[in-house]
């Protein structure tokens, strides 16, 4: 930091002014330092490859340089993109999906005043669906390794005799040997859903200790008054080390103890016969019983403890995280022994018990997802927001996308998998019936998706009438151009169907909790697939049902093949893997509070870091900071400004454009974006302003109650700038949407006002050499 001038006796100090800083952060599909400073000579000052703070090579000591180079603030660059759209593994996050849905509907919760029981039961509720999504998928590994491959085919001579690497499995055969025994084909195809097991742990522990054990900042002891409403201001909120390693714990040993269940049971079933050893009909029924109560063990410490966000906790339990998953890896072991011992009489025939699993788990889910509903129109009611969508039904009705969407993907693999091995279609029974009346439902689901897209369509047409003549009143002076104001309404009118998502995941999730039933109680009453139900009815009928049905498992396989290509791609393609990031960037911004195998968090990290930069650079300058949000990086910005202590929060300005504050964090996470929340930061922070565009589909305006609304948006802006050609843009000026804020002029006019709004304190003490300091002592150059 520059120190005073030099002064003579008759000549008074005089001080230099105060610094100031803008602190850019990016958005969604990531940037370059480069291209967020401008400049091609960019320095890292602070961080690390993973995520970091850049300036310009000429800014690297900017508080200490001369006064005439404090004419604007100094821009520094946080860069997060490599947190979610880094290198090609980030490409196998797409099979977490349904992990990361159910995840987004435990924040999806409504406001809640005076309701701390329902608030706690939403919480446990979502926690036991995302539960049921573990066993689900483990349940579909198991049943095409141990049910389709190794039970059906194997245990089939005409299936085994087309593939020839299972001819050492083959019940009969010139390659009839030990592994021939149905248990032993059984606990051999164990291997697969084990170690999908280990790899989901792996990673989970993996990203647990790169995003949730990174410490954020702890403020000095003593009470801090919090007007706001959210809990993304509270001390703990992005230090969920504690809940991720019990959670993780727990799901490994459900995903263990689902494959042992898998294991033992048909070998338990055999020995229950007339005529049964009578010592390995004891040892399974003591063996199930340990599974049972081990299962309820997982189910316990699954619903005992939730987040702890009021304070930093530090604490693991250790004796849950090292203790459960080797209990549930020795239970697998002891069922693999069990299942494998000789049965000289046991052969393999018909399937698995695949129809009660998997209709268990789909009317478990069921029930789930109905209690989810009532407690949220519970908590709704109690603090009925404006603009929340769906009423506060938006967490349920994303906890049931997230089954449906597991069960699909689990129904596509094991309807592949049976096809390829099962080529006639004739040798081997085939998957489970559920699956098959889950696949025949998609055509329908379908249908009425194309139905809701073509209504959308022809309002979207309505509309875009209505906008040129919106188009014409912007730009009263300029000639008109028809084919010009068909493109920019038409900009206008895409960026408006943004608000059409909530009717479109409300009719989605109507949908498919209808077909999805009919589907349950076709299978259950039936026992038969759609086409072997209809059987005897009219021909329209039955011709309906074996269409469906095929139709839907073609559907069912061409999407699979879609979702592995794509993932493919993206593992090679760096161009697709930003693609998948920016979904990613979206839907890993909250921390896993429901599911422990979801992708990580990525604000764990990013919040702490602008959280540390902030605090450290106002304390040690004591000079004037804008943090300037784009898109997802607005949000990143709100919730560090939450985590500063309120005497700094209230020296920083806030610059947010393209935000989806409200338009989107807002409306579907209202207990911690809610207006109550947004307001209070407004009051807290020093200024804050928001730039948006009517052609921008992710930005939008906060839209504070009150006299505040004006004080924090902007009119929107004109996009295109021009209509067209002038002196100023001889060219045709391009409608920018969602990017290019910058661009405009008054993104520099508004970052000026805040600046000229701010009243820093007097600085402190300033390092007499040196460069600038990170706040741990370290050198930040």
């Amino acid at each position: 930091m520059e120190r005073a001038r030099e002064t003579t006796p008759d000549r008074p100090r005089e001080r230099a002014p105060e610094p100031a800083l803008e602190l850019l952060v990016h958005g969604v599909g990531g940037a370059t330092p480069e291209k967020m400073l401008n400049d091609p000579r960019t320095v890292r000052i602070t961080g690390d490859d993973t995520a970091a703070v850049y300036r310009r090579a000429e800014d690297v000591d900017a508080e200490r340089g001369p006064v005439d180079r404090r004419s604007g603030p100094v821009p520094e660059a946080y860069v997060w993109s490599n947190l979610t759209s880094g290198d090609g593994t980030r490409a196998l996050w797409l099979l977490l999906l349904p992990f990361m849905v159910v995840n987004l509907a435990h924040w999806m919760r409504p406001g809640a005043r005076g309701r701390p029981r329902a608030v706690r039961l939403y919480g446990l509720l979502v926690r036991l669906a995302a539960l049921t999504l573990t066993v689900l998928l483990v349940a579909a590994v198991c049943e095409v390794a141990l049910d389709l491959t190794a039970w059906q085919c194997a245990g089939t001579p005409a299936c085994a005799a087309r593939h020839s690497w299972l001819g050492f499995l083959a019940a009969t055969g010139p390659h009839d040997g030990w592994w021939s025994r149905p248990g032993r084909r059984l606990a051999l195809a164990a291997v697969l859903p084990a170690a999908l097991t280990a790899l989901l742990w792996y990673l989970s522990h993996r990203t647990w200790s790169a995003y949730e054990s990174q410490q954020p900042l702890v403020h000095a002891a003593g009470p801090e008054p919090r007007a706001d409403r959210t809990a993304l201001g509270r001390p703990g909120f992005w230090y969920g080390r504690r809940l991720v390693a019990r959670l993780r714990a727990a799901h490994t040993a459900a995903g263990l103890l689902t494959v042992a269940a898998a294991v033992a049971a048909p070998a338990a079933r055999f020995d229950r016969l007339p005529g049964g050893p009578a010592a390995l009909d004891t040892l399974g029924r003591l063996l199930e019983a340990a599974l049972v109560a081990a299962a309820v063990g997982v189910v316990w410490v699954v619903c005992r403890r939730g987040r702890s966000e009021h304070r930093l906790d530090r604490a693991l339990d250790g004796h849950l995280v090292h203790r459960l998953p080797p209990a549930a890896l020795a239970l697998l072991l002891l069922s693999l022994v069990y299942a494998g011992w000789e049965r000289p009489h046991w052969r393999s025939h018909g399937r698995l018990a695949g129809d009660a699993t998997f209709g268990t788990l789909a009317l478990a889910q069921g029930l789930i997802v109905l209690a989810l509903a009532a407690v949220a129109h519970v908590l709704y009611r109690s603090d009925p927001a404006p603009r929340t969508v769906l009423r506060g039904l938006a967490g349920p009705a994303v906890a049931l996308l997230a089954c449906a969407l597991g069960g699909v993907m689990s129904g596509g693999v094991s309807q592949r998998v049976a096809d390829w091995l099962d080529g006639t279609k004739t040798s081997i029974p085939g998957p489970p019936v559920l699956l098959t009346w889950q696949a025949s439902v998609i055509p329908a689901l379908l249908a009425v998706l194309l139905v809701l897209c073509g209504g959308l369509g022809h309002a979207a047409w309505r509309l875009r009438r209505a906008e040129r003549a919106a188009v014409d009143r912007d730009y009263p002076a300029e000639t008109k151009d028809p084919a010009r104001t068909r493109r920019i309404a038409g900009a206008r009118v895409l960026a408006s169907l943004t608000d059409r998502g909530p009717l479109v995941v409300a009719v989605t999730a109507g949908t498919t909790l209808l077909l999805g039933t009919a589907a349950l109680v076709g299978a259950l009453s039936t026992g038969r697939t759609p086409a072997g139900a209809a059987d005897g009815t009219p021909a329209l009928l039955h011709g309906a049902a074996d269409a469906a049905q095929a139709l839907g498992s073609w559907l069912i396989g061409l999407g699979f093949i879609v979702f592995v290509t794509w993932g493919r791609r993206a593992y090679k393609d760096a161009t697709a893997r930003r693609t998948i990031g920016i979904l990613w960037d979206v839907g890993t911004f909250w921390p896993r509070a429901a599911h422990p195998f979801a992708p990580p968090c990525y604000a764990e990290r990013a919040v702490p870091d602008l959280t540390w930069r902030m605090a450290t650079w106002t304390r040690d300058t004591g000079g004037r900071l804008v943090i300037s949000g784009h898109s997802q990086g607005s949000v990143l910005a709100a919730a560090a400004l939450w985590q500063l202590a309120p005497s700094e929060r209230g020296r920083v300005a806030l610059l947010t454009y393209g935000s989806p504050l409200e338009r989107l964090y807002g409306r579907w996470f209202p207990a911690h974006f809610g207006p109550g929340a947004l307001s209070s930061l407004h009051r807290e922070v020093a200024c804050w302003r928001n730039l948006h565009r009517l052609t921008d589909p992710i930005g939008g305006p906060v839209r504070l109650p009150g006299d505040c609304g004006p004080e924090v948006d902007r009119e929107p802006l004109k996009d295109p700038m021009a209509y067209g050609r002038t002196d100023r843009h001889p060219l045709p000026a391009p409608v920018l949407g969602h990017s290019d804020y910058q661009a405009d002029p008054v993104f520099a006019q508004e970052r000026q006002r805040l600046l000229a709004r701010l009243r820093p304190d007097v600085p402190g003490p300033r390092p007499t050499g040196g460069p600038p300091q990170d706040g741990s002592g370290r050198s930040s150059a």
